[in-house]
């Protein structure tokens, strides 16, 4: 049986038995999220995913949105990836699509480089022939109006958990904590321990923007405790996960998890690798440093210069985005400058991802006001 000690993870996380090796490698924040479609025939009232993903056929690498398989690959590189965590929607509805990635990164990374998919289809030969392609492991989603023994109606969930083993798949269970259903989820637990499953992770219940409405319009309240967590779903999958005598490894993933450890340290590896060598990197994995706004027509490559020159920096001093028309360099140097720049400058703390979300920013001189109120001199 191995360890079947209680592991308590940050975040109100928890873990009985091995954790499987996907789930490591996105503690460590090595493992790439690459939603290949938000398309989706089942529906669920709880899903969270956004109102730009949901039912919408897109496909993204952590948060770059993919044109073409470079895109893909260069987002791997960019978090240095272990492996790739493929969600929607659901994949298994746009099967060639996925698998041509699972093919492609088995080919660009080697066969150590761990693939795991999520998917709510119970389609045989749809994973057999993504595990002929690579496919390390699969998490199904299991209906909650099916969960208990997985009989009659979810027979078709038994069949594929059954079977995967002879496919050469690691196979297991992956669903959100009801806080109403505890009795069904554990005579769920004690079937998929009959069938030997590899581990099951439970995921706590959480608001989102997509699914308020629908989530309120249930009876669901918020945990206070638990940022957008749902009142009661970390009270079952800790007791739960506690009481636990099966065979099955079960594992507890706090929505405060997702966040605060796994989204951190995915980027924090990609901060370490993209960021500027001026910009600051801050202990939750954002990034700070100095932008000047150069509007157009004004010549953006001639104005980074004169800011350069007047920070007292040299080429490995400055960026100019072009994309976004700004110069950038280290805010300290930007600080005690800015007053005599003509432009907008501002010290940012941003995300180091692909859309480069801005989390605050502070103005350092007049002209960053909406109404300045002193002229410039660069």
């Amino acid at each position: 049986m191995g360890d079947r000690g209680l592991h308590l993870l940050p975040m109100a996380s928890s873990h009985r038995g091995a954790l499987s090796p996907a789930c490591a490698q996105c503690r460590e924040g090595r493992k790439m999220v690459l939603f290949v479609s938000g398309l989706c025939r089942f529906r669920c009232f709880y899903c969270p995913v956004s109102g730009r993903r949901n039912q919408k056929d897109v496909v993204y690498a952590n948060e770059r949105l993919v044109t073409c398989d470079g895109d893909v690959l260069e987002e791997a590189r960019a978090i240095g990836a272990a492996g790739t965590g493929i969600t929607g929607g659901d994949p298994l509805g746009v099967i060639d699509r996925t698998e041509h990635y699972v093919r492609l990164l088995k080919r660009e990374f080697g066969a150590d480089h761990n693939i795991h998919l999520y998917t709510h289809e119970p389609n045989a030969d749809k994973l057999r022939r993504l595990a002929a392609a690579g496919l390390d492991e699969f998490r199904l989603h299991i209906p909650h109006y099916l969960w208990g023994p997985l009989a009659k109606n979810g027979g078709a969930y038994r069949a594929v958990l059954e079977a995967a083993p002879a496919w050469g798949l690691r196979r297991g269970v992956e669903i959100p904590v009801l806080p109403e259903k505890e009795a069904e989820l554990r005579r769920l637990l004690r079937a998929l321990d009959r069938i030997g499953v590899d581990f099951v992770n439970l995921n706590e219940l959480e608001f989102s923007e997509t699914n308020e409405a629908a989530m309120r319009a249930r009876g669901y309240r918020g945990d206070v405790r638990n940022g957008w967590g749902v009142k009661g779903s970390r009270a079952v999958a800790e007791r739960v996960v506690r009481e636990s005598r099966l065979s099955v490894p079960i594992h507890y993933c706090s929505s405060r998890f997702k966040d605060g450890v796994q989204l951190k340290q995915r980027l924090i590896r990609r901060a370490e690798r993209t960021k500027a060598p001026f910009a600051r990197l801050t202990e939750d994995g954002t990034v700070v440093l100095g932008i000047v706004e150069v509007p157009a027509p004004f010549d953006l490559a001639r104005q980074a210069g004169r800011i350069a020159r007047l920070a007292g920096v040299g080429a490995s001093g400055y960026r100019i985005d072009f994309g976004r028309r700004r110069v950038e360099l280290a805010s300290a140097r930007l600080r005690r400058v800015a007053p005599r720049v003509r432009w907008p400058a501002f010290e940012v703390e941003e995300y180091p991802t692909a859309d480069a979300l801005e989390v605050e920013r502070t103005p350092l001189n007049s002209a960053a006001f909406p109404n300045p109120i002193a002229g410039g001199g660069t």
